[in-house]
C-alpha cells in the first residue's frame, strides 16, 4: 500500500484556500498540512484552528513570525532605501519569502512532498513562493490551483467557490460580490482589485474610508504635530522617543503613531513582474517614517560616494524584491554592499507628524560628516577649504565642455532634439 502523500499549504482560512484546502486533499488524496504564519494580520487569525480542522486539514501550524519578519527582511530592506517604482514599500513582496522559508521547513518535517499556494496565474505572488521554493527546497513539488484549467472550470467565480463550501460543510463567511481584497501585515496592508480596478476611482474621498485600517484620513488626523525621535545604530533603528525597542517593537511602535496622524497612504498603478500593471493602494505608516527617517541620518553620516553608489543599486535591489528573488545570490551580494554602507549609519532623527505627511525637525549624530564651519558662507576658521582651489576645479571639469565646443560647435548644443 503507498504512503499517503503529504501537501503543506499556506492558509489564511478565507474563501479561496478553504476550498483550495478541501479541492487538494480530495484531488491529490493527500494528507493536508494547513500552515498560517503570523506576520502581523492580527484579528485574521482568530478561530482559524477550528476552521482547518473542519475543512480536512490534519495539523495546523500557526508560526508567530512576526519578529523574525521585523529584524530579518523589514530591517535589512529599511537599510537599502527599498521602495518600488518611487512609491510602493513592499510590504507584501518581502513578507512572502518568510512565508515560504517557513513553508519549507515544515514541509521537512512533516515528510511532506509537495507545498500549495493560493497565488493566482496573474499575479506577482505564485513567482515570490516559487523562487524561494527553487532556492530552499527544489526537490518539493509546487502545487498551484489557479493555474490549472480544471480548478479554473470548477470556479470560475465568488458564487461557485461559495456553493461549494455550503455542500461540502466548509465553515466561510464570504459574499458572492466583495469589493476589493485585503493583505494584512506588520509592515503594510494592501488593497486590490474589485472596485479599485477603475484607475479614476478615487480611493481616498472620505466615501471610502471604511476601506482603510491603519490609518486615519489625514483630514480627520490631529491638528496638533506630533514629534517623534528615532536613534539608529548602524542603519537600524532602536529607539523611539528614547524608548529601547527590539525590530518589532519599533514597527508596532512607529504603526501606531503613523496611523494616528494619516501617514503612509498610496494609491499607485504598479508594474507586476508577469507583465501586466496594476492598481494597488496601500497603507504603510510605521513603514513610511522608518524609511524617511533612515534617509534623514543617513544623509548627516554617509560618505557622498558611498550613498550615490547605493541609491543606484536602490531601483534593482526593489525589483529583486519585488520580483521574489530574496533568496538570489545577487540580492545577497548587494545586502553585504548595503550592509557594509550603514556602518557609520548612527544618530539621531527628530521627525514631524502632521496630516499626512513626515517632515524632518532635526538630525545629530557622533559619526556626522557635516561641519558647519567648513559648510558656512562665512570665513571658515578651520581653513579646510579654499575657496580659490574651486577656480581650478571648475576649470578642470569644464575642459570636456571647451573641447566639445571647440569640435563640433556650440549651435548644436542649443538644438533641441524631437
Amino acid at each position: 500500500m503507498s504512503k499517503q502523500k503529504k501537501i503543506v499549504l499556506a492558509y489564511s482560512g478565507g474563501l479561496d484556500t478553504s476550498v483550495l484546502l478541501s479541492w487538494i486533499k480530495e484531488k491529490h488524496n493527500a494528507e493536508m498540512i494547513a500552515f498560517c504564519a503570523d506576520i502581523g494580520q492580527e484579528d485574521e487569525l482568530k478561530g482559524l484552528k477550528q476552521k482547518a480542522m473542519k475543512t480536512g486539514a490534519s495539523k495546523l501550524y500557526v508560526d508567530d513570525l512576526q519578529a523574525e519578519f521585523s529584524r530579518d527582511f523589514i530591517f535589512p530592506m529599511m537599510q537599502a532605501s527599498a521602495i518600488y517604482e518611487g512609491q510602493y514599500y513592499l510590504g507584501t513582496s518581502i513578507a512572502r519569502p518568510l512565508i515560504a522559508k517557513r513553508m519549507v521547513e515544515i514541509a521537512r518535517k512533516e515528510g511532506a512532498t509537495a507545498i500549495a499556494h493560493g497565488a493566482t496565474g496573474k499575479g506577482n505572488d505564485q513567482v515570490r513562493f516559487e523562487l524561494t521554493c527553487a532556492a530552499l527546497a527544489p526537490d518539493l513539488e509546487i502545487i498551484a490551483p489557479w493555474r490549472n484549467e480544471a480548478f479554473r472550470k470548477d470556479f470560475p467565480g465568488r458564487a461557485e467557490m461559495i456553493a461549494y463550501c455550503a455542500d461540502n460543510k466548509i465553515p466561510v463567511e464570504a459574499s458572492a460580490k466583495k469589493p476589493y481584497s485585503s493583505d494584512r501585515n506588520l509592515l503594510h496592508i494592501s488593497y486590490e482589485a474589485g472596485i479599485l480596478e477603475d484607475p479614476w476611482m478615487d480611493a481616498f474621498h472620505p466615501s471610502n474610508k471604511a476601506m482603510f485600517k491603519l490609518s486615519v484620513a489625514p483630514e480627520d488626523a490631529p491638528d496638533k504635530p506630533e514629534y517623534v525621535e528615532l536613534e539608529f545604530r548602524q542603519g537600524d533603528c532602536i529607539s523611539v522617543n528614547g524608548k529601547k525597542l527590539d525590530p518589532l517593537g519599533v514597527m508596532r511602535t512607529l504603526n501606531k503613531l503613523g496611523g494616528r496622524h494619516g501617514v503612509g497612504r498610496v494609491d499607485m498603478v504598479e508594474n507586476r513582474f508577469v507583465g501586466m500593471k496594476s492598481r494597488g493602494v496601500y497603507e504603510t505608516p510605521g513603514g513610511t517614517i522608518l524609511h524617511f527617517a533612515h534617509r534623514q541620518i543617513e544623509s548627516l553620516t554617509m560618505d557622498r560616494e558611498v550613498m550615490h553608489l547605493r541609491d543606484s543599486l536602490v531601483p534593482r535591489y526593489a525589483t529583486l524584491v519585488y520580483n521574489g528573488f530574496w533568496y538570489a545570490p545577487e540580492r545577497l551580494a548587494l545586502q553585504a554592499l548595503i550592509t557594509e554602507s550603514q556602518r557609520n549609519v548612527s544618530g539621531t532623527v527628530r521627525v514631524k507628524l502632521y496630516k499626512g505627511s513626515v517632515y524632518v525637525a532635526g538630525r545629530k549624530s557622533p559619526r556626522s560628516l557635516y561641519n558647519p564651519h567648513i559648510a558656512t558662507m562665512e570665513a571658515d576658521p578651520t581653513k579646510a577649504y579654499n575657496q580659490d582651489d574651486a577656480t581650478g576645479f571648475i576649470r578642470l571639469n569644464g575642459l570636456r565642455l571647451r573641447v566639445n565646443s571647440k569640435v563640433n560647435g556650440v549651435a548644436n548644443l542649443s538644438k533641441t532634439v524631437r
